[in-house]
């Protein structure tokens, strides 16, 4: 039974009851049974409201989640689980974060900046990277020109 119908049932007991119309008693017995109709209402439209919020979340968490895959490649919660285990395990410093384009496949690939270089594999393809050197930006290259090729 929803609470607007426990409600209504309430009054109706009420209005049976003939307690009268003018003690003291069934005028506070009134106004309490007015006030919980008009909160049974209320309740009633923040559920609906919440049911179709909660239906609109479904939505976007589904339609997020296909996205996901298109974007990251990733297919279920085990992989989602590794890379959480890796940014767990090591505290990135935004000084220490870089991307690169991969020369096999041209994904770019963000990397901190403490990982072994030599062992950087491109999560698109599988290949290795390859010699990679990282710059500061105070190698002569960027003396010289605004940008690097090291960067």
């Amino acid at each position: 039974m929803r609470v607007t119908e426990s409600a209504a049932y309430l009054k109706g007991l009420a209005e049976g009851m003939d307690l009268g119309e003018n003690t003291k008693e069934s005028k506070i017995i009134s106004k309490m049974l007015d006030v919980i109709e008009e909160m049974a209402a209320r309740i009633d439209a923040l559920e609906e409201e919440n049911n179709e919020l909660y239906a609109c979340v479904e939505e976007i968490s589904s339609d997020l989640a296909g996205l996901e895959d298109d974007f990251y490649g990733l297919d279920g919660e085990a992989e989602y689980d590794e890379l959480d285990d890796l940014l767990d395990d090591e505290e990135i410093d935004a000084d220490e974060y870089y991307e690169l384009e991969c020369p096999s496949c041209g994904e770019v690939i963000c990397f901190a900046g403490d990982i072994d270089l030599d062992s950087l594999t491109c999560p698109a393809c599988g290949e290795l990277v390859g010699d990679i050197e990282l710059c500061d930006g105070e190698c002569e290259g960027c003396a010289e020109k605004d940008s690097c090729d090291q960067k």
